[in-house]
């Protein structure tokens, strides 16, 4: 029999794809997102790898949104698998003890900071992150009697009511807003340390003024890196200072590390990198392996709900399990937290360079291998700026003053490859009250904000468009940020250092393909 020729097989695989997608279209909700922008059909991966049922083969630093801490079908995932099923125990088992959960926990609890796995409670939720945050939220509720909840600007923790509450496009929610710091968006016009002093500040003056209007919440939940807000690190400094001021006012600290966790930053969990131990954390995406699974991991003295407050019939995912434990163990074992760590500081460093060759690229910040390039409208910049932003008479407090005076505030060195942002002039003293500011008591001059530079406008139609100049070139990238203008890379953790130059040789050569039109 004659083999079908080459054209034939190619036509027939475009055709099969073709028709897959076409009645995806007909059929799926209009809430699909990813298959819009990401318009494959994936029917083989292997690490980094994926391809189409076209035969087209892709680079894929989407990662299921940071969920494939180890690639597609990594073999130590497939193989704890696979002992499960070979094994005959059950796949289904509600909230039962078995050996499978025993070995995952033993595993996560190994991987805790030593202050929270010496006295942690975890609880099993349903299969998605989102779950497992609004377990979180009812947690501290529960514990404290109070209602009220502490949030960031910028922040995504999943789809459900009450995570919707405390994420940034929150629209009528019982949840006081509080600036998150970053430097080339500061909230405050002037990043680095100084802008996250200032929004540390903010954050106690709402807690302390007894007409803020905000009484004491139930709990704060923040992100060590804000994924979807634009991969925007905090400060380690400012995570300290956020530690502190919920710890003094009895307010549970949760942390959600469902995109960070698992050595994705450079630390197992990014709450590592500034020594904080939170109340709660919030785990999902790679504690499972590359199936759903999420907890919740908590200090033992907020254990205080009755038995069913807060359940579900999915808690007892055991392939998950077995696969989830798998993964935790090979991260910790092989040192894929630390070699995330190596490799995203020298990716940052090349898309750096990168970014002085192209006018486009606004920003280039992250933490080990969650990695943004803010691509924004160059053309703005020979538009006029309004007149001088000033205030008069601003009082610089003295060394002795109680504004923290010489302070470093937050952390501009250990940023994990964050941006250096916008740095004060020689002389400038910041904003009002910011740490590092010294004179005479009393003293006043003006502040001029045009002093810092304001950072262009977002460009998402250029990041969609640089999305699909990459998808061309066989690279799979998110889109994310306030405006959808930060492309995101999000990378296995075991990619070698030859496909991570291929990953930015193929985003520099889609990121000039797309300025061309826009800005020719």
């Amino acid at each position: 029999m004659t083999e079908p020729a080459p054209a034939a097989i190619s036509a027939a695989h475009s055709a099969a794809h073709e028709g897959i997608l076409r009645r995806q279209s007909a059929r799926e909700s209009a809430a699909r997102t990813y298959a819009r922008a990401l318009p494959i059909v994936p029917v083989r991966a292997r690490g980094l790898t994926i391809e189409g049922a076209d035969g087209q083969r892709y680079l894929d630093c989407l990662s299921g949104a940071g969920t494939l801490a180890l690639g597609h079908n990594h073999p130590v995932v497939l193989e704890a698998i696979r002992k499960v099923l070979e094994s005959g125990a059950p796949l289904h088992v509600l909230d039962l003890a078995t050996p499978v959960k025993d070995a995952f926990t033993t595993e996560l609890f190994r991987t805790l900071p030593p202050a929270l796995a010496d006295r942690a409670r975890i609880q099993f939720c349903g299969p998605a992150g989102t779950d497992a945050v609004e377990a979180a939220l009812k947690l501290v509720r529960t514990a404290t009697g109070r209602d009220g909840m502490l949030a960031f600007t910028g922040a995504y923790h999943g789809m459900t009511a009450g995570a919707l509450d405390v994420s940034g496009g929150a629209q009528d929610v019982r949840v006081a807003r509080l600036p998150y710091p970053q430097d080339y968006r500061c909230p405050f016009g002037i990043g680095g340390a100084d802008g996250a002093e200032l929004a540390a500040r903010w954050t106690e003056s709402l807690l302390d003024d007894p007409k803020s209007g905000v009484p004491l919440p139930a709990g704060m939940i923040l992100e060590p890196v804000q994924g979807e807000g634009g991969v925007i690190p905090a400060p380690d400094d400012w995570l300290r200072r956020m530690r502190e001021i919920t710890a003094a006012r009895t307010i549970p600290l949760i942390a959600d590390e469902v995109q960070t966790g698992v050595g994705r930053t450079g630390t197992f969990w990014a709450v590592e990198h500034s020594g904080v131990v939170p109340d709660v954390m919030v785990l999902s995406k790679a504690i499972g392996g590359s199936l759903p699974l999420a907890v919740v991991v908590y200090r033992d003295d907020l254990d205080v709900w009755p038995p069913g407050a807060h359940a579900g019939t999915f808690r007892g995912n055991q392939l998950a399990m077995a696969a989830g434990a798998a993964t935790l163990e090979y991260v910790r074992e092989n040192g894929l937290a630390e070699r995330a760590g190596v490799l995203g500081t020298r990716m940052l460093t090349q898309l750096r360079s990168l970014a002085a060759e192209h006018p486009c690229i606004g920003d280039v910040r992250g933490r080990g291998l969650m990695i943004g390039v803010e691509l924004v409208d160059p053309a703005a910049a020979a538009q006029p700026v309004p007149g001088p932003r000033s205030v008069d008479h601003v009082p610089v407090p003295s060394a002795g003053s109680t504004g923290r005076a010489g302070s470093t505030g937050a952390s501009g060195g250990t940023s994990g490859g964050a941006s250096a942002g916008h740095p004060l002039p020689a002389g400038a003293a910041g904003a009002a009250g910011a740490a590092g500011v010294a004179g005479a008591a009393g003293a006043a001059r003006p502040l001029t904000l045009d002093r810092f530079p304001r950072p262009l406008p977002p460009a998402p139609e250029l990041a969609a468009a640089v999305q699909r100049e990459c998808l061309r070139r066989g690279l799979i990238v998110e889109l994310g940020g306030r405006h959808s203008s930060v492309v995101r890379l999000l990378p296995p953790l075991t990619i070698t250092d030859e496909q991570a130059a291929a990953i930015l040789d193929r985003l520099a050569d889609a990121i000039s393909a797309a300025e061309r039109p826009h800005h020719g």
